[in-house]
């Protein structure tokens, strides 16, 4: 999984580093987002839960021209999870990482120094240091899956190339849950969709 991170980082700073070299307009951005999945699905005879999480975001955007930009996004983050039914009550099933890289085409609208904008794309999720988190519960294992993904936001200049930036953005994720506990084996779906929502500043060169 080391690889994988540090392949998607190296990528993604050649991409950078190639768009400065042909003079793109750029726009490096840093938030604090809460990612917030709205669940839905069982593992273990039991419905799922996933709790929230709080975690770094790093984007960087490319701009054609005034009103059209893409953006990449990175970052990840740790969610415990966990099933309740009446016959097992509260079922703990671990933690797992996810690592959800996003590629969304942006039109952007300029109104004075406030630049509100609209996405639409991909994202692809790697699930990662899964630990099943009880001795109930043997293994826990989850399947990396594609899914589509929204955005609203904003930037409000604040200096001469800085910015203040609220964002938003849905993504449509699912993923195979593969659960091995005493009882036998259960294979299901897990919907996650999370909702994040994100506040940072952005570098404009």
């Amino acid at each position: 999984m080391k690889t994988k991170v540090s392949a998607l980082l190296l990528g993604s700073s050649l991409l950078v580093s190639s768009m400065s070299a042909m003079g793109a307009d750029m726009m490096v951005r840093m938030r604090a987002i809460s990612v917030m999945p709205v669940e839905t699905g069982s593992v273990a005879g039991g419905n799922v839960t996933i709790t929230n999480a709080a975690v770094p975001e790093l984007d960087f955007s490319y701009f054609f021209n005034e009103n059209f930009a893409t953006e990449l996004i990175l970052a990840t983050a740790t969610h415990n999870v966990g099933a309740y039914n009446t016959a097992l009550g509260n079922l703990n099933l671990g933690s797992v990482s996810l690592l959800p890289p996003t590629l969304l085409a942006q039109y952007h609208k300029q109104f004075g120094k406030f630049k509100p904008y609209v996405g639409a794309g991909l994202n692809y999720t790697v699930f990662y240091g899964a630990d099943s988190g009880s001795s109930a519960v043997n293994s826990v294992t989850y399947k990396n899956s594609m899914g589509y993904a929204f955005q609203v936001g904003g930037d409000y200049q604040i200096g001469d190339n800085l910015y203040l930036n609220f964002d938003i953005k849905k993504l449509y994720l699912s993923t195979d849950v593969e659960a091995k506990y005493a009882g036998g084996t259960v294979k299901t779906q897990v919907n996650i969709n999370p909702l994040i929502v994100g506040l940072g500043l952005g570098y404009k060169f």
